[in-house]
C-alpha cells in the first residue's frame, strides 16, 4: 500500500488549498481515511476522518472550514481547506487505517507542507 500526498503550498490567510492523497489501490473503500498535521515543536494531531461508510469527523479547530472527501473511483482522498489561518501551518499527512478480518492496517503518506502567511 502506498499513499502519495500532494497539494500543499504557501497561501495567504483567508485563502484555500486542496490536498490530495492518491492511493495505490482501493484503500479508502477498505480503510478509514484521515488527515493529520504536525506543526513545528508540536505533536501530530488528527484533523479529519472519513470512515469506510462515508461518515466524517473533524477537529474542533477546523470545523466549518475544512472538508474531507474521497473518490473511490480515483482511489483518492481530499482535504479542502478554506479560510486558512496562520495556525493551520503544518506538514499534513494522509493516513489509511482499520481492520480487515484479523489484520490491522495502518498506512501513511509522506506529508505535504502547508504554510499560511502574508
Amino acid at each position: 500500500v502506498q499513499l502519495q500526498a500532494s497539494g500543499g503550498g504557501l497561501v495567504q490567510p483567508g485563502g484555500s488549498l486542496r490536498l490530495s492523497c492518491a492511493a495505490s489501490g482501493n484503500i479508502f473503500g477498505i480503510y478509514d481515511g484521515s488527515w493529520y498535521r504536525q506543526a513545528p515543536g508540536k505533536q501530530r494531531e488528527l484533523v479529519a476522518t472519513i470512515t469506510r461508510g462515508g461518515s466524517t469527523n473533524y477537529a474542533d479547530s477546523v470545523k466549518g472550514r475544512f472538508t474531507i472527501s474521497r473518490d473511490n473511483a480515483k482511489n483518492t482522498m481530499y482535504l479542502q481547506m478554506n479560510s486558512l489561518r496562520p495556525e493551520d501551518t503544518a506538514v499534513y499527512y494522509c493516513n489509511a487505517a482499520g481492520w480487515v478480518g484479523l489484520s490491522r492496517g495502518n498506512y501513511w503518506g509522506q506529508g505535504t507542507q502547508v504554510t499560511v502567511s502574508s
